[in-house]
């Protein structure tokens, strides 16, 4: 994975974008900054944090993942391999349904993906530092470096999406103290199911990561 480290961008997912519209895609291609001033977050929304924090987004190939993973669920796969390598870390962090980073009950970041063509391009944030009261941050040190690197040889290794899914299914419970936002409402995910595809059951509608 190439690595671009930028000291501050408007948001590394644009930035990404139109680097690989201008460049093409040559090979799976990592923005990297600890400061981004427009930030995207889910639904629209920006995420823009304190500089310090860490944002990333990166762009790969459909046929550099694993053959088994619904492409629609790539969020949910992305995510779960960063936070297994936090928690190797001995951190706390775990993944409310469907991609986003939490310590306890605050939400620490999140991942975004977009697919155009045969590429994915994902986008994490992850707060590092404090930012504001409603939002925690991770609760260790970590050499974003190291972190990146071991996340990129993580996927590179194409772990099966049946082997994220097992682990998932079982952090999925708790996710079911919370509520999820479909079609603009908050919806409880306490009697929601999750299906092998990474969508969910909830009120008779199946549902599918819409980031």
């Amino acid at each position: 994975m190439k690595i671009i480290r930028l000291n501050e961008v408007n948001s590394t997912h644009t930035y990404l974008k139109e680097y690989i519209q201008t460049n093409g895609y040559v090979e799976p291609l990592c923005i990297v900054t600890d400061y981004q001033t427009n930030g995207i977050g889910s639904r629209g929304n920006s995420w823009t944090g304190k500089k310090g924090n860490l944002f990333f987004s990166f762009v790969i190939s459909i046929y550099e993942l694993p053959e088994d993973l619904p492409l629609q669920t790539i969020s949910i796969y992305v995510s779960y391999i960063l936070k297994s390598i936090l928690k190797n870390l001995a951190s706390n962090v775990w993944i409310k349904w469907p991609n986003d980073f939490y310590i306890n009950n605050k939400k620490i970041g999140g991942t975004i993906t977009n697919m155009s063509k045969n590429l994915v391009y994902c986008g994490i944030g992850l707060n590092l530092l404090e930012v504001e009261e409603d939002f925690g941050k991770l609760d260790i040190k970590v050499d974003v470096d190291n972190l990146l690197q071991n996340y990129f040889l993580e996927l590179e290794k194409k772990i099966s999406w049946k082997q994220i899914f097992s682990d998932f299914k079982i952090e999925f419970q708790l996710s079911k103290k919370f509520q999820t936002t479909i079609d603009n409402q908050k919806v409880s995910l306490e009697q929601a199911i999750l299906n092998e595809d990474g969508s969910i059951q909830v009120n008779n509608k199946k549902v599918f990561s819409l980031r």
